[in-house]
């Protein structure tokens, strides 16, 4: 993986905040690749990665002039992308459960309570993921990159630019952070 030039990037920053299109471009150009491989490994899906990458430059260049700390640009749209794919894959998921609510939820007008168990799961299930969204943003990447994406903790390394030990780490802090709210909310 090259390295970047974050005083460079943040050059760039400034003058694509205002309104520099080539700025915002180059900043593209030197981004995109890392950007895309990110989306790729979270959406598993080639077209969806394009069109989260699309929203993800979108949305960026919307608001670069609310980007206080320009040398910060790569952990922004690291944020923002995340956000993207997660906002997508919700999405999804979402379209799934109804198709399944409708018909596996309908066929089970079964007496013996099998419809409000099946509805209890689900909401413990959206409960927990967003309490994994409350979580600091590396922590929450890395788990549902591990436990709904079902990732490598090298693929996320890899993905997050950081080491395999850190991944741990952030995995190890979310799941004591996880247990500490889901202890509370069984009270």
């Amino acid at each position: 993986m090259e390295s970047l030039d974050y005083a460079y990037l943040g050059e760039l920053v400034k003058s694509a905040a205002q309104g520099d299109s080539n700025a915002f471009a180059e900043l593209y150009a030197a981004t995109y690749q890392q950007q895309y491989r990110y989306s790729l490994k979270y959406l598993r899906d080639e077209h969806l990665a394009q069109d989260a990458l699309q929203e993800t430059y979108i949305r960026a260049l919307r608001n670069i002039r609310k980007l206080q700390n320009p040398d910060l640009f790569i952990a922004w749209l690291n944020r923002i992308n995340f956000r993207t794919c997660y906002d997508m894959k919700k999405a999804q998921h979402s379209e799934l459960m109804d198709i399944y609510n409708e018909e596996h939820l309908a066929v089970q007008h079964s007496p013996h309570g099998r419809v409000e168990e099946e509805v209890l799961k689900i909401d413990s299930s959206e409960y927990i993921v967003r309490q994994v969204m409350n979580l600091p943003l590396t922590e929450s990447q890395v788990i549902l990159m591990k436990y709904y994406q079902e990732m490598k903790l090298d693929e996320i390394a890899e993905i997050m630019n950081t080491s395999r030990s850190s991944v741990k780490r952030y995995l190890r802090s979310g799941r004591n952070h996880l247990k500490k709210i889901l202890a509370e909310f069984e009270e």
